[in-house]
């Protein structure tokens, strides 16, 4: 009957600040997607991105005629010749992967270009969900746009728009038409 009570008790005391914490999320992309900053990053970056695609499929282009010159001359190359040929022609194409790989591996130009343009706006939206978290006096808030897997959620914990207020770019008539 003790244990009982313990139990009781325990399950009471420390239940009860479960239900009082207040949660909200917020869809970044969808925060993103109305900044005009975060327009004009992702045009830089999708010309600096095509502009390095072109480059590597110049590179692609010139390791192409290298090896049909060297197939349209190689009846008539010495032995030497011909490895010194397929040899360039490698090199080539090992100059190629590196290039590649140093625009879009991991830590490539490309990821180091959207992380310098894409960081500062991220920022932005921080600070904005901070003092909306402070003001709503939430203990939670999610990003719905991140890998946090969110099978469902009522659209009157969305703070996306107050977001946007604060950044300065939401209409107040349509914060208070979506809640």
């Amino acid at each position: 009957m003790k244990y009982a009570f313990s139990l009781l008790l325990f399950t009471l005391v420390f239940s009860q600040p479960v239900f009082s914490q207040k949660f909200g999320y917020i869809d970044t992309d969808y925060i993103l997607g109305k900044m005009p900053d975060a327009q004009k990053a992702k045009g830089e970056l999708d010309a600096a991105s095509v502009k390095w695609e072109q480059e590597i499929q110049a590179k692609a282009i010139e390791i192409d005629k290298l090896e049909q010159d060297f197939r349209a001359e190689e009846v008539l190359m010495t032995e030497a010749m011909r490895q010194e040929r397929r040899q360039a022609i490698e090199t080539k194409k090992k100059e190629a992967m590196e290039y590649n790989k140093k625009v879009y591996g991991p830590e490539g130009m490309l990821y180091l270009k959207k992380k310098e343009l894409m960081n500062p706006l991220r920022d932005k939206i921080y600070e904005a969900m901070m003092k909306v978290v402070r003001e709503r006096k939430l203990d939670f808030m999610y990003d719905k746009a991140s890998e946090l897997i969110m099978i469902y959620a009522n659209p009157r914990h969305d703070y996306s728009d107050y977001i946007l207020e604060e950044l300065g770019l939401g209409d107040k008539d349509d914060t208070v038409k979506k809640k």
